[in-house]
């Protein structure tokens, strides 16, 4: 890893930091796609994960792309068309997939400013909260590009599809009460407030079965692309594995402890 992300993994918790500040966290390397696939492949594998945080260094989330690097043609946007495609395919598109690998909950603390790649990414993970800072915006129409990411399939899937459309065609600029408004975002926080609140969420999170956090996940992913009847039978094969674990026979014991007290003092 080049150090683009910080990790930090405490009490079930792994927090995952953009670590570029000076260039508002840009994002134009394949170095950097590297490494945020790794971390998040890495969050995957450690199963004492249960929940993830992932926000940026400085005073931005994620800016997107770096333009001096757009106008250098440089990085993954370098070469002829076939060639840039290629660096695409095999660079960019691994957030999107290494996103999509992930079997954690994963929430973004959006500090700054996300914009581009930025906005993407944030709507690649589970839950956005998002400080009174905050500005977002699809800003690629403003460049002549379209997002090389993804943003258009995680944008309508975030927001539906005329509010995709809306922030997709205008490359209109949200602060982040409007970024609420519109279901971008769950919450906003003072900027201090930030940190500790999605801590505080993802703490209250990580205190159930990390299996059934992961299996619950799945079925949501899963859900979004199957009829009825295919949902409640892959429901039916994780619940059947869920029943068999130790944090299930934990949680109902702990369940019937409480309900007996309660039932003592009543």
């Amino acid at each position: 890893m080049t150090g683009f992300i910080e990790t930090e993994i405490d009490a079930g918790v792994a927090t995952l930091r953009f670590n570029s500040p000076e260039d508002r966290n840009a994002l134009s390397k394949l170095d950097q796609c590297i490494d945020i696939a790794d971390a998040l492949a890495a969050v995957n594998a450690d199963r004492s994960v249960k929940v993830a945080i992932l926000t940026g260094n400085g005073a931005s989330f994620c800016a997107g792309g770096n333009i001096k690097d757009m106008k250098a043609k440089t990085g993954f946007m370098a070469g002829s068309p076939a060639e840039m495609a290629e660096g695409y395919r095999n660079g960019l598109h691994r957030i999107p997939l290494a996103f999509e690998a992930l079997e954690v909950p994963i929430i973004a603390a959006v500090n700054g400013h996300a914009m581009g790649a930025g906005l993407d990414i944030a709507c690649m993970c589970d839950m956005r909260i998002a400080s009174e800072k905050a500005v977002f915006s699809e800003v690629f129409v403003r460049l002549g590009i379209i997002s090389g990411i993804g943003g258009a399939w995680f944008l309508p899937r975030v927001l539906g599809p005329a509010r995709a459309a809306e922030l997709a065609f205008s490359g209109r600029i949200l602060d982040a009460n409007t970024a609420r408004d519109w279901g971008l975002v769950s919450e906003v926080t003072a900027p201090e407030a930030l940190l500790p609140r999605v801590e505080e969420i993802a703490r209250d999170m990580a205190r159930h079965s990390g299996v059934a956090l992961r299996y619950y996940k799945r079925l949501l992913k899963m859900g979004a692309q199957q009829d009825l009847r295919g949902a409640l039978d892959a429901t039916a094969a994780l619940q059947a594995l869920a029943h068999t674990t130790p944090e299930h026979e934990t949680a109902v014991d702990r369940m019937l402890d409480s309900m007996a007290r309660k039932a003592t003092l009543s």
